[in-house]
């Protein structure tokens, strides 16, 4: 039996806390929250022992995992204390404030054998897991566009990070996994309109070493919430719906029918709208499923640390270029910076 516990158990870490309750072989034993109601309400609801402090929860439980669902700001430190009482760690994205904290966890992790996850939770959505499995087998043949956008009414309870860290890691995460390719450059403008000290508007685009071009659109002004993802290629347009989990195909009427043929292609000519099907499933439940599974088993997560860390230096980066209104080039910036090697070679080749 796998022993968890949930550190912040607001907005997310409730549902990990109920994921994990249903899990078999999994017992929730343990919540840390600083906030008496939250705690109060899911001790009550699983029968886990409750604690103010993270600190002491990892002090007087044994844990094999952890679910770290706190403020970005806090992330670092939360999950230095798991690994310290040799826990296992799935902490919510980003995976820390800065590409800094981000590799020192990563570092931690390997001298301590211990798994670390992201909960970049849309790499578990079926809908984007068939998405990138059509796209591996060339259904549509070459990519040109990738079009994302994540946007949704303000939330009250993000006051430490902008929409760019705390919402865009999302798609600059799927965007990444979908092009499979290194980025070599990009743009970005941002704007504050409600928040009162960071960013809540984020538009921009990134150049990738296949020639793939991506745009962003992330936003917390928005009064209706939009989580889409439009994949352009020679055969035509895929369209995902993160919230329905609905995957369609628009067609390419025009495209050569032959593998082969595709050195012929001419134009583009609108042809059918395919629903196409998907075994609609929770994504939060894949997640904890797929984290728990690597702990047991040593093995990676479908998103590691690493990858937590290439989001968090990408939206780092166009930060920097909505800052300095530049075009940056990545391994230049890289460089400048003085990250580390893992970077400069994952995410401009």
């Amino acid at each position: 039996m796998i022993r968890a516990a949930v550190v912040g158990v607001g907005s997310m870490g409730r549902h990990h806390a109920r994921v994990y309750g249903e899990l078999d072989g999994v017992e929730l034993v343990a919540v840390a929250d600083p906030d008496e109601r939250h705690r109060a309400a899911i001790a009550k609801r699983t029968g886990a022992r409750a604690y103010e402090s993270y600190q002491r929860l990892f002090e007087q439980e044994k844990l094999d995992v952890v679910s770290v669902a706190v403020p970005t700001s806090l992330h670092h430190e939360v999950v230095v204390c798991a690994f310290e009482h040799g826990v296992h760690v799935l902490v919510e994205k980003p995976i820390a404030a800065s590409v800094e904290d981000a590799t020192d966890l990563i570092r931690r992790r390997e001298r301590n054998g211990l798994t670390l996850a992201v909960g970049h939770i849309e790499r578990h959505n079926p809908a984007v897991i068939e998405l990138s499995r059509r796209l591996k087998a060339g259904e549509l043949g070459r990519v040109f566009q990738v079009h994302s956008r994540r946007m949704s009414p303000f939330p009250p309870y993000v006051r430490d990070v902008g929409v760019t860290l705390d919402l865009a890691t999302h798609e600059i995460d799927v965007i990444r996994a979908l092009v499979g390719s290194p980025v070599l450059r990009m743009f970005a403008e941002t704007a504050r309109n409600v928040h009162e000290t960071q960013e809540d508007s984020l538009i921009s685009t990134l150049r990738f070493r296949n020639g793939v071009v991506g745009s962003l659109i992330a936003n917390w002004v928005t009064p209706s919430k939009t989580r889409e993802c439009r994949v352009l290629g020679e055969r035509g347009m895929a369209v995902v719906d993160y919230l329905s989990q609905d995957l369609y195909f628009h067609e390419n009427s025009d495209a050569p029918s032959r593998w082969d043929a595709m050195a012929l292609f001419k134009g583009v000519e609108e042809g059918n709208v395919v629903k196409l099907r998907v075994a609609k499933a929770e994504p939060l439940r894949a997640e904890l499923s797929d984290f728990v599974q690597a702990a047991r088993a040593g093995t990676p997560p479908r998103v590691t640390g690493t990858d937590g860390l290439f989001a968090v230096a990408i939206a780092q980066m166009l930060l920097e270029s909505a800052n300095t209104h530049q075009n940056l080039d990545v391994r230049a910036e890289v460089i400048r910076r003085g990250w580390p090697e893992v970077l400069r070679t994952g995410l401009d080749g």
